[in-house]
């Protein structure tokens, strides 16, 4: 019997789709191990999320409510997800593979001395027990990893599972004594300079529109009318990142972001296997370049070999009159 503990994250008080993608993962392990699953929230002022977590099926939600949690610090967080973790009796404690789970679990482990398996994206049960499948060498091998600590720590890649839908009911709401100070003292919250943006965030977003190198310093111009027209979100490869034809936080992929939108457009992007490492688990996904051999092809549901700087246009001309 497995006592999961799923840490919540949040934004603009309203909790990620992540949390819910990182729960469906503790229902799988539930699924397959049995026990039951616990969710905790930090932060300052997060009576809001945790209402809102109360009908997916949790044991409890615990509310670390605390000023030092207002901003995400690995050192505060890590003291009080640990500390938690022992209340709670867990022996498994997870959150999504995001830049603050990355930064925060590792830090987990340590205070737990707990092994950790990292970038989950399935649960499978083997002769040794319960494993976790995890990509290696940039997607082209998955390898099973079996935890033996007593208490295990993982990270979930929020886009290789679905989320999890609410399943009525309402968990009871337990509130915590956080005491992040002992660990709050080396660190300290400055400020955060986030991009400013009206579309969706490109880890959540159901559509999104990438472009590549190819694209050159056209880049915004191809892009940015069939994301606008789709609702959905821009992203880039590392080359036209690299090439300074889209920002940092545009990119997808090995050393970017993992998406898996329902709907994936490859504009001049030859599929190189650092990028098809962030979003071939994409539910569609539509290729367009002029070079028929490239390897972006043999991913893409639909492949149009046509110049990207004609088809795009002309795609978007068709779905507005389509719409009118």
């Amino acid at each position: 019997m497995t006592k999961i503990l799923v840490i919540a994250e949040h934004e603009k008080g309203a909790p990620k789709k992540l949390t819910l993608n990182t729960l469906e993962f503790a229902r799988q392990v539930v699924a397959h191990a049995g026990g039951s699953y616990d969710l905790a929230v930090l932060g300052s002022g997060v009576g809001g999320v945790a209402q809102a977590l109360t009908g997916y099926g949790a044991d409890a939600v615990y509310v670390a409510d605390h000023p030092d949690l207002a901003h995400v610090l690995a050192g505060p967080y890590a003291k009080v997800i640990a500390d938690l973790a022992q209340r709670a009796g867990a022996d498994l404690v997870c959150m999504s593979a995001s830049s603050a789970g990355k930064d925060v679990l590792p830090r987990v482990a340590v205070r737990l001395q707990a092994g950790m398996a990292s970038d989950v994206v399935g649960v499978v049960q083997t002769a040794q027990g319960l494993a976790y499948r995890r990509p290696m060498w940039a997607g082209n091998l998955t390898g099973d990893v079996v935890v033996e600590t007593p208490v295990q720590v993982v990270s979930v890649r929020a886009s290789a599972f679905d989320a999890l839908a609410a399943t009525g009911g309402a968990s009871p709401l337990v509130e915590v004594a956080a005491d992040p100070q002992a660990a709050s003292a080396r660190v300290r919250y400055v400020g955060f300079e986030g991009v400013v943006s009206s579309r969706p965030d490109l880890a959540e977003a159901s559509v999104v529109v990438a472009g590549g190198r190819g694209l050159k310093d056209r880049f915004n111009q191809i892009t940015e009318p069939l994301a606008d027209l789709l609702g959905g979100a821009i992203g880039a490869s590392r080359a036209a990142v690299d090439d300074g034809y889209a920002p940092n936080d545009y990119q997808v992929g090995q050393t970017g972001k993992v998406v898996a939108p329902q709907l994936y457009f490859a504009i001049a992007i030859s599929g190189a296997v650092q990028h098809l490492a962030g979003m071939k688990n994409s539910k569609v996904i539509v290729a367009i370049n002029k070079n028929a051999d490239e390897p972006i092809f043999k991913v893409a549901d639909y492949g149009l070999v046509a110049d990207a700087f004609v088809a795009v246009p002309e795609l978007v001309g068709k779905i507005k009159a389509l719409r009118a």
